[in-house]
């Protein structure tokens, strides 16, 4: 996605610099890139249109090979029972239950989802002395990509799920940005989920 991003803005920059300006965004530029070539043809080199041509069939080439590794994923996520109960916990799609899988293994080997959340870096970190103990950021240890995967499921679920007078009154006492995930995702997730049964 990131490099079909980069190749896209690229060839609507150098398009830009010969007066023909595309829409943002991938739908867009792809109905409308074939018409600004076609304009281009006459005012500049046979060469530059060639290879425009050349880094388009680039990009649609990387759009099939998206298309492809969904298609394998979502397989995937058909043939095993533990990506399919995963992927029932509200704000957790098909990147994130089979990223789970993966990187989780055995749930086994968690005694309780505090322990998992820990292994993902989603607790805070404490220092203190003297009995005194004070709780920090997330510790961000642990697995980065299934912990961002898992950050924007439950803002997705903040910000288009079902309100409940407990996410009400967590929004209340933190900000958007600062709740406890994991408390989200286990409040959110169905009761008939569970990982690793």
């Amino acid at each position: 996605m990131k490099f079909r991003i980069t190749q896209t803005n690229g060839l609507r920059g150098l398009l830009h610099e010969f007066g023909e300006t595309l829409p943002e965004g991938y739908q867009a530029f792809s109905t409308e890139i074939a018409t600004a070539l076609a304009k281009l043809s006459d005012r500049v080199p046979a060469m530059l249109i060639d290879s425009l041509r050349e880094q388009w069939a680039r990009v649609q080439a990387t759009d099939k090979d998206m298309a492809l590794l969904e298609r394998r994923l979502k397989a995937a996520l058909h043939d095993n029972q533990d990506c399919q109960r995963i992927a029932e916990i509200p704000g957790v799609g098909l990147l994130t239950a089979t990223a789970a899988v993966a990187a989780i293994g055995d749930a086994a080997t968690f005694r309780s989802g505090r322990e998992f959340a820990a292994w993902i870096g989603l607790v805070p970190r404490q220092t203190g002395t003297g009995g005194h103990v004070r709780q920090l950021g997330l510790s961000k240890r642990g697995d980065t990509y299934l912990r961002t995967l898992l950050m924007h499921g439950a803002r997705s679920v903040i910000t288009r799920g079902t309100r409940t007078p407990w996410l009400d009154g967590m929004l209340q006492r933190r900000p958007f940005n600062a709740p406890h995930y994991t408390q989200l995702l286990a409040a959110g997730a169905p009761q008939k989920v569970v990982y690793g049964q």
